[in-house]
């Protein structure tokens, strides 16, 4: 088995793709909120 160090973890390429996950949700739900918004003036 592989020695573990507690506390050793590089964990930057992990948060990277956490931002940039939750930056992806973010502007999604924006952009569907957007949508629904124009087709409740548009469209209703």
């Amino acid at each position: 088995m592989a020695e573990h160090e507690h506390g050793s973890m590089n964990y930057e390429e992990q948060q990277k793709t956490f931002d940039g996950f939750m930056s992806f949700v973010t502007r999604g739900t924006v952009v569907i909120l957007v949508i629904l918004v124009l087709l409740a003036i548009f469209a209703g």
